[in-house]
């Protein structure tokens, strides 16, 4: 993983730049704090409203430019981070504006959930508990989590002082976890999927040992990616610290293969108690 090193956005592709909502314009006319808050909150309202607006309009999203992102995050995702920059610059918030990403993660949480309920044996009903599971608890649930986590933890401890009005958008850190989700999500859920009855779950080290490091990589590409999302933020400090959790990372790998944990198939065998408890 090379290190991530701040530039200007690159000639990537990028969707059209419409204008700035009226909200961004509006200054205080006596210049108060509070004043300043309430503008500040009804900025961040009508940021959040225009996204749902769209969320169900698909001729208005750039599903192209989305794509682009998604490969991207597997070849080369500083540029996915250049071009939220760029999104700064022109529109003035680091958030997606356009659904299509979630969009298109939807699906890929749709064809995965199918693929694993054709290798678990799950069945009609299983597969809807599988999906729902999916998106609200993994997804969704530990997403909220983790990007309140860090939102809070960025806003808290790494504003570069003095921070000039200037924090992390929660929009901002919950896209940055959606980023880094979509990399684990295809290692551990596609690409694992044709190897997980024959080759994975079993009881050899070789199945261990190639379960467990495609968990490595999905993970190692999870924190990397969040290490670069808050990177990019210029008014961030000591961000290289959001690397350190893998140096735990990769002691309870080694760990794992000694001590004979496969991760993959607990994670299948919980999967499986989960959803077909109650199934009839």
């Amino acid at each position: 993983m090379s290190s991530y090193t701040k530039v200007s956005p690159s000639v990537s592709p990028t969707p059209s730049s419409p204008q700035l909502s009226p909200f961004l314009s509006r200054t205080s006319s006596n210049g108060s704090t509070g004043s300043q808050k309430r503008d500040a909150h009804l900025t961040a309202t009508a940021k959040r409203q225009k996204f749902f607006r769209r969320l169900f309009k698909f001729r208005q999203m750039d599903f192209e430019y989305a794509f682009w992102q998604m490969i991207y995050l597997f070849v080369s995702p500083q540029k996915v981070y250049r071009n939220f920059q760029y999104r700064k610059q022109t529109k003035d918030q680091w958030a997606r504006d356009d659904p299509a990403f979630l969009v298109l993660l939807t699906f890929w949480l749709c064809a995965s959930s199918f693929g694993f309920t054709l290798a678990l044996s799950l069945g009609f009903l299983g597969f809807i508990k599988f999906l729902l599971w999916v998106i609200f608890v993994d997804c969704i649930g530990v997403g909220l989590l983790i990007a309140s986590l860090f939102w809070f933890i960025s806003n808290r401890y790494m504003l570069i002082n003095p921070p000039r009005g200037q924090d992390v958008e929660w929009g901002y850190a919950f896209d940055v976890h959606l980023n880094a989700f979509f990399p684990l999500l295809m290692i551990l859920h596609f690409f694992q999927l044709p190897f997980l009855t024959y080759v994975i779950n079993k009881d050899m080290f070789f199945s261990r040992f190639f379960g467990n490091t495609l968990w490595l990589l999905a993970i190692g590409y999870y924190i990397y990616i969040t290490f670069l999302g808050y990177s990019a933020l210029p008014y961030l400090k000591n961000t290289r610290t959001l690397l350190f959790p893998m140096t735990a990372v990769l002691l309870i790998y080694i760990l794992s293969l000694i001590l004979g944990w496969n991760f993959s198939w607990g994670l299948s065998q919980f999967y499986h108690d989960r959803v077909m408890d109650n199934n009839y």
